[in-house]
């Protein structure tokens, strides 16, 4: 057998997000310092490049995941991240926006190790912040020159607009006790899948693939995204704080109907009956009643099944991938990330 080159081995993840990282962000920052002043400082604090007075610091602005699975599409296709780089740039704006609001709606006050933006600077400029977010990445898009931009933009119109309906209904579950796991598990297609589907079809769009090729990613991302929800979900019972950024049990704190929750809820066992009576609750939980939802969940089969179901999406994530027929070494990493990304401590 003929030896590979060590230049064509395929990177690590933490390698390839590093690589994307230094290729988007100097783009991002530039498009940032477009907005307003006012958007602009609340956009930069999210995104941990200053404090809220802003003095610059080199903060931890998540592991952009999305950016990393366009450009690496792009590769996948035959493309560069070159040629990728306005779409990478356009989800993760996109992303932002829906975290930005996100953290209003489920009144979190901690993301990435530090105070949300609209506990610093207010519910109405982080959700401005947002928004000035979701219009920059159209504005990117479009002033990038390339050939299938107006197909881009209608892309991420698609994605914004289901992720928008998939928070709602995720909104709505909150005061209802008849959510099945069915519908649970189409809200997170909305909400999460949409994107990463997004991504990584944005990504092959501008990687210049076939319509075929396209599909095959975005299908991939469909999957990662609904195996990315449920390692989420059970992070937001079971994750560390200290690795997460988010406090203890936060998902409980607000009653969320996540799917670990739901399929504990739907399950029929006896320990549905008290988690249900937890939930039902109006008063706030205390610590030992927060830890005994948590064991409820895990009694009733939640945990197990969250974890299971995340293993079946993940297998067709990458079964989608192979069928896209993609450049090796970009396969090989997309297969890494997409395990890194699903299989975090929970």
């Amino acid at each position: 057998m003929i030896p590979i080159d060590v230049i064509s081995q395929p990177r690590s993840a933490r390698e390839v997000l590093a690589w994307s990282r230094g290729v988007v962000d100097p783009a991002m920052r530039a498009a940032v310092d477009t907005l307003p002043t006012s958007m602009r400082r609340v956009a930069g604090y999210h995104y941990g490049w200053w404090d809220a007075d802003g003095t610059p610091r080199d903060g931890d602005a998540g592991k952009a995941i999305r950016p990393a699975l366009a450009a690496l599409c792009a590769e996948a296709v035959g493309g560069s991240i070159v040629d990728a780089v306005p779409a990478a740039v356009a989800v993760e704006m996109v992303h932002n926006f829906s975290l930005l609001h996100d953290d209003v709606m489920d009144r979190d006050v901690s993301r990435r190790h530090r105070p949300t933006a609209w506990t610093v600077f207010g519910i109405s400029s982080a959700i401005l912040a947002g928004d000035a977010l979701l219009t920059l990445a159209f504005d990117v898009l479009a002033g990038s020159g390339h050939a299938r931009a107006q197909d881009a933009m209608r892309m991420i119109s698609s994605a914004v607009q289901d992720l928008v309906e998939g928070q709602c209904e995720d909104v709505s579950f909150e005061e209802r006790s008849d959510v099945d796991l069915s519908e649970c598990l189409s809200m997170a297609g909305e909400k999460t899948g949409a994107l990463l589907a997004c991504s990584t079809a944005i990504g092959a769009l501008y990687g210049g693939g076939t319509a075929e090729q396209v599909e095959h990613m975005r299908v991939f991302g469909e999957h990662l995204g609904l195996a990315f929800q449920l390692v989420d979900d059970l992070l937001g019972i079971w994750g560390d704080p200290r690795v997460t950024g988010k406090s203890a049990h936060s998902d409980l704190v607000s009653r969320k109907k996540s799917l670990p929750v739901v399929a504990a809820l739907t399950s029929g066992l006896p320990a549905a009956d008290e988690l249900a009576a937890l939930y039902g609750r109006q008063d706030e939980l205390s610590e030992v009643e927060l830890a005994r939802a948590a064991e409820l969940v895990e009694l009733a089969g939640g945990r197990s099944w969250a974890q299971r179901e995340a293993v079946d999406q993940l297998d067709l994530a990458l079964a989608e991938l192979a069928q896209g027929a993609p450049v090796a070494r970009a396969a090989a990493e997309l297969d890494t990330l997409a395990r890194m990304v699903t299989r975090r401590d929970h």
